[in-house]
């Protein structure tokens, strides 16, 4: 069983890189983040706060959430809805990051995300699979970069996709401020495992961090 592990800050390459790492060793991606912000919007329509733990924990264990595959990509589906494009609003990524930091919300996505990692091969990408999810996965990799350059990348993707967003400088705070509410939470923060090999791409295209992790696992 082959179980790749991509943990690491907000904007910083690693779901890209997961992306592109599933369709050359040709094994299953399954984005993580996309859980957790399914987690959020459904507290929006719910009207419940992503920092009441005793509200979410009524419906998170029965909450109808499935991931799909359909033309080679991962589709997020919430009550029967296709919400794949609705969760990249980054309103919605603040709220994935303060519903995840809730210990019901990350033992139930954990409970999923352990269920298919131990079915399949496959490459996670998230805040804490390495040290926390999937402790034992046979290739781990923490992968940063400074937080203005991870601000520029996810300004320009948003801006490329035609999302709404204030301004680079502010886009900037929301990294710093999700980047401290990751590592500071208390239940499974973001943290580098022991065993993780460290790749800073502030320097580094994506194809050039690509090809180091290929090259890793494939000479083991």
């Amino acid at each position: 069983m082959i179980n790749i592990a991509l943990d690491g800050p907000a904007g910083s390459g690693k779901s890209t890189v997961a992306k592109i790492l599933s369709k050359e060793l040709d094994i299953l991606y399954l984005d993580t983040g996309a859980m957790y912000r399914a987690c959020g919007l459904k507290c929006v329509k719910l009207g419940v706060s992503v920092k009441d733990e005793n509200a979410v924990s009524a419906f998170i264990n029965d909450i109808d959430l499935r991931i799909e595959y359909k033309n080679g990509a991962q589709v997020t589906i919430l009550d029967g809805i296709d919400v794949s494009t609705e969760i990249r609003r980054p309103e919605v990524s603040m709220l994935a990051s303060d519903v995840s930091a809730l210990k019901c919300v990350r033992l139930k996505m954990v409970e999923m995300q352990r269920k298919i990692a131990n079915s399949l091969d496959c490459v996670l990408d998230g805040r804490d699979i390495g040290s926390f999810v999937l402790p034992n996965a046979n290739y781990k990799y923490f992968v940063t970069a400074d937080s203005l350059v991870r601000a520029e990348r996810r300004f320009k993707e948003l801006i490329e996709r035609g999302t709404p967003v204030e301004s680079l400088e502010a886009l900037h705070e929301e990294i710093k401020q999700r980047d401290y509410n990751d590592s500071h939470r208390e239940f499974a923060p973001l943290k580098q495992a022991d065993d993780a090999v460290v790749i800073d791409t502030s320097n580094m295209t994506i194809e050039q961090v690509v090809n180091f992790i290929l090259s890793d696992v494939r000479s083991r």
